[in-house]
């Protein structure tokens, strides 16, 4: 049974979450803000974590900061009232992997966990799909088409990254530290050279292209 982890300050909501996953057959853990769910983690594992942003003590955007800093991946589903660009982003920033706006249709919520679930699975599997196309974590291979396509190790790493989180914007600076290392005297045009080059090599891809976000970075968009 999966595990989920609702860490919302409203009562009514984070009764109503906990009441629709369970109903749907996942285990709930419920916070009432980011104070409490760090208290919750260090005795319980977790597959998901849905989190509200505004909240007292410590809010959403920060909870998961600390969990990223801290080493910890687990798939975080952002829900806030706000409504624009520059939250949105700050939520990815911070190291969310998908975002929810209030109010929330219980049922998209269904849909999202179950996608960041199955992104989960794959994940520790090694290997990622984009409709048709698999990526091979162990080989640097795409397969595509039933045509197997081996990358240098740079841009398979960049591709892999992007896959793992579609829709999620990546800014060089982060592809630069995760795929580099923080010590890396590279320079940061390195990444635009390998993106330009993944550009080329997946321009006829019916399943997914890369998109640059001006001024931001960069982000993986399904095409299906």
């Amino acid at each position: 049974m999966f595990k989920i982890l609702v860490v919302e300050d409203d009562a009514e909501l984070r009764n109503l979450f906990k009441k629709v996953l369970e109903k749907n057959g996942y285990k709930v853990f419920t916070s009432t803000d980011g104070k409490d769910a760090l208290n919750v983690l260090e005795t319980e594992y977790v597959d998901i974590i849905i989190s509200d942003v505004m909240m007292p003590r410590l809010n959403g955007y920060d909870l998961v900061k600390e969990l990223r800093e801290s080493g910890n991946e687990t798939p975080v589903l952002m829900i806030t009232a706000k409504d624009t660009f520059d939250d949105m982003r700050e939520g990815f920033f911070s190291g969310a992997d998908d975002y929810l706006k209030k109010p929330v249709d219980v049922n998209e919520m269904l849909l999202r966990v179950s996608a960041l679930l199955r992104r989960a699975k794959m994940i520790s599997e090694k290997k990622q799909k984009v409709g048709n196309t698999e990526l091979i974590l162990e080989s640097f291979t795409v397969i595509e088409d039933g045509k197997e396509i081996l990358l240098p190790q740079k841009e398979f790493q960049i591709l892999y990254k992007l896959a793992s989180y579609p829709g999620k914007i990546f800014t060089k600076q982060q592809l630069m530290d995760e795929i580099w290392g923080y010590e890396s005297d590279t320079d940061p045009h390195s990444v635009e050279v390998h993106v330009f080059k993944l550009r080329e090599r997946f321009r006829d891809s019916k399943d997914f292209e890369i998109v640059t976000i001006r001024g931001v970075g960069y982000k993986l968009v399904k095409k299906f």
